[in-house]
């Protein structure tokens, strides 16, 4: 589907860009396609900002100590632009899903879920970090990419089999972007807890989003938030809510940012029972590839397991 949309937007830069050389004498050709490419830039710049103006309209309140200048909202923006681009364009496009096995880390393995309308590429700078510390991990597709939430489960649990046959522990670390955790909500509301240490959620919509209400497909629906309404939160996440003990919140370490430009309110990632890290000047996709918020994942890893 990804490369699919690539093709679709180099054709209409190519036809952009014969249009301005026909109609309007644009030349040299390459003056011309670049111009093409200029005009699908700026609508997938757009797309990205009217994602935080519409998160803005539904945000929670952001504590004084994470507000930004001037200076810094364009940071935000210019990170979350690029990480949109970079994993849409490049690392999802291209992307497998992936298993490494390391027999010396005294870390769990790590199974990575990503969110809603991403694959495995969407971990392409975490991996690395992992690999460097030789911790075995691996990643998973949620495929087909609009289902319900539910579906996934069994895919996940398989691939947690087996992972914990493949290094011969009992156990997994879930870490997941978004959509991702709610799946693993939905893996120990199924399976129970044994088979999983603990799950590091970055920007999950524990209490649904308003931008769900734009999304398609079951999955989208799911996660929908209704502001204003006596209950808020989707059915669905409501009936998991409920399901919960307070030994299940306490496998969870939920971080999220206060500037997240696709979970809004923010404060939806907060998950009470749960460790909560709260962080500010990152968007959401960036969240996977922010040098702060995986120093943050990897120092609360290594203070769980290395000490």
């Amino acid at each position: 589907m990804l490369r699919a949309l690539l093709a679709l937007q180099g054709a209409a830069a190519i036809a952009i860009g014969y249009a301005a050389a026909r109609l309007f004498g644009v030349h040299p050709a390459a003056l011309a396609l670049a111009l093409g490419l200029g005009v699908v830039l700026l609508v997938r710049l757009l797309i990205t900002a009217n994602n935080f103006v519409l998160s803005a309209r539904f945000a929670s309140a952001t504590p004084a100590r994470f507000r930004l200048g001037p200076a810094a909202r364009v940071r935000l923006f210019a990170e979350e632009f690029a990480a949109t681009m970079l994993h849409s364009s490049w690392f999802m496009a291209r992307a497998r899903a992936r298993t490494r096995i390391y027999r010396d880390s005294p870390v769990p393995p790590i199974l990575l879920l990503h969110g809603y309308g991403c694959n495995s590429g969407y971990w392409s700078h975490l991996t690395p970090i992992l690999d460097a510390a030789r911790i075995s991990h691996a990643s998973v597709d949620l495929e087909p990419v609009m289902a319900d939430i539910d579906a996934y489960v069994p895919l996940v649990h398989r691939r947690i089999e087996d992972l914990c046959a493949e290094v011969g522990t009992a156990q997994v670390l879930i870490v997941a972007h978004s959509m991702g955790g709610l799946v693993a909500r939905a893996y120990l509301r199924a399976h129970g807890g044994a088979r999983v240490a603990h799950v590091f959620t970055l920007g999950t919509p524990h209490h649904g989003t308003a931008l769900a209400n734009f999304g398609i497909g079951p999955n989208a629906a799911q996660m929908r938030r209704e502001e204003g309404a006596a209950a808020p939160e989707s059915a669905w996440l409501r009936a998991l809510a409920a399901s919960e003990s307070a030994a299940t919140r306490a496998k969870f370490t939920s971080l999220y940012t206060h500037h997240d430009n696709i979970i809004a309110p923010q404060t939806s990632s907060f998950l009470p029972g749960a460790r909560n890290i709260e962080m500010g000047g990152v968007g959401h996709v960036a969240l996977a590839g922010n040098a702060r918020v995986l120093a943050i994942l990897v120092q609360e890893i290594a203070m769980m397991f290395t000490r």
